[in-house]
């Protein structure tokens, strides 16, 4: 028998009739000759929730304690799956992430995994049961419950697959598949058959909610093929490859990000590094740093992620406050977000700049900063004008809305 990962979002365990039908799709995996071990984020809202009973006790919840609090969710989905399971007459065991090995950073709610340790469920497997792992949690190199950020269930499904060798992972959820929009912006936003892991990356950096980025790159950099599957229907979904496309050069998709937030900084350099310093610490993370240093001056420009930390304004504020201290001229702009066409190698053509440009001028929009990267073209709008700009540039980029598509 083959090892298979599945990995199922709070979206596909969000009510127990949802759980009772997740459980009878492994059942038929394993009546199919198939050993599947199955990662569970919590169900439904459950996580949001938690974070808003942590606000009504206290403004600034210690890191440790959230975390604590956070994998509750997970750990309620993952026992009931399991029970689920054994009312169809199938041995099934629940792990939490420390219990299955996987071994993380000391970073409390955005940890990062070092190693994965599958001791406990390799001989569940040897065993014949059903291994059940609660996602988005591991144990850190000091003993400490940690957990992985938004999306971490991704991550631990692709871990699992990697040190279990697993036959495939395939990550189910409330869509069926990677779209070159979002669908409920884009009306003529389809389903896209196969992307290369890279493209993809740059669309969960830039707002797309697909897979966590960092799961992303995990499949990447240990050569895990991923299956992108519906929960609720039966479908060819998208394959997600380490193999590029063919024919570079060309656009796959547009996606937005509201919770990017650019910064600008400027000041003696020594300065602007503990400025950046503060900001690395406080758990937010960076993209897009621009840096120039010209004798002992310093000014750069990045975009801060603020999703998956619930404290970053207040973390923003801190660092404007040192900034001040220290002579450093630190400017935010938290009503802008970011508008990305994603392909690789587009940035390297003038036209796809063009198209780009003249989108913005028709829709009147004159962007903060428009740059490019291997993986795409991105401008830094008004949040108010996101969904604008998606819309628009879906609709300009050739292989995107019309009918005749790359494959």
């Amino acid at each position: 028998m083959t090892v298979v990962v599945h990995k199922y979002g709070g979206s596909s365990v969000s009510t127990p009739e949802r759980l009772q039908s997740v459980a009878e799709r492994i059942v038929e995996r394993r009546r199919a000759g198939q050993l599947p071990v199955v990662v569970v984020s919590a169900m439904g809202r459950t996580t949001d929730a938690l974070l808003a009973l942590t606000r009504e006790v206290t403004e600034a919840p210690h890191r440790r304690e959230l975390d604590m609090i956070l994998t509750a969710g997970e750990r309620i989905s993952m026992a009931l799956l399991a029970m689920a399971i054994g009312d169809r007459g199938y041995e099934a065991v629940s792990f939490t992430g420390s219990q299955a090995g996987i071994i993380t950073t000391t970073d409390h709610n955005q940890a990062r995994i070092i190693e994965v340790r599958p001791v406990r469920v390799r001989e569940a497997i040897d065993q014949g049961r059903i291994v059940i792992v609660g996602g988005f949690a591991g144990v850190s190199t000091d003993k400490e419950v940690t957990t992985l950020g938004r999306g971490g269930s991704d991550t631990t499904a692709i871990a699992l697959a990697a040190a279990l060798e697993a036959e495939s992972c395939e990550i189910f959820s409330d869509v069926d598949g990677v779209y070159t929009a979002d669908p409920r912006v884009v009306e003529g936003a389809h389903r896209i058959d196969r992307i290369a892991a890279g493209e993809l990356l740059e669309m969960g950096l830039r707002g797309a909610r697909v897979l966590a980025p960092e799961a992303i790159d995990y499949a990447r950099r240990h050569g895990v093929t991923l299956h992108a599957r519906s929960s609720f229907e039966d479908g060819p979904g998208t394959v997600i490859t380490n193999v590029p496309h063919p024919g570079t050069g060309r656009a796959v998709a547009v996606t937005a990000d509201a919770a990017a937030v650019p910064v600008s900084l400027s000041g003696p350099a020594e300065a602007v590094s503990s400025v950046l310093t503060a900001l690395s610490e406080s758990g937010l993370p960076t993209t897009d740093l621009v840096r120039h240093n010209e004798n002992s001056r310093s000014r750069c420009e990045l975009v801060l992620e603020t999703r998956n930390t619930p404290t970053w304004e207040a973390a923003l504020d801190g660092a404007a406050q040192l900034a001040a201290e220290a002579g450093v001229k630190l400017l935010d702009y938290r009503e802008v977000g970011t508008v990305t066409v994603v392909g690789e190698g587009i940035a390297e053509q003038q036209g796809c700049w063009q198209i780009a440009e003249q989108q913005l001028a028709e829709l009147g929009i004159q962007a903060r900063r428009i740059s490019g990267s291997a993986w795409g073209i991105t401008a830094e709008i008004s949040r108010a004008r996101l969904d604008d700009v998606v819309r628009s540039w879906h609709a300009a980029f050739p292989g995107l809305s019309d009918q005749e598509r790359p494959d």
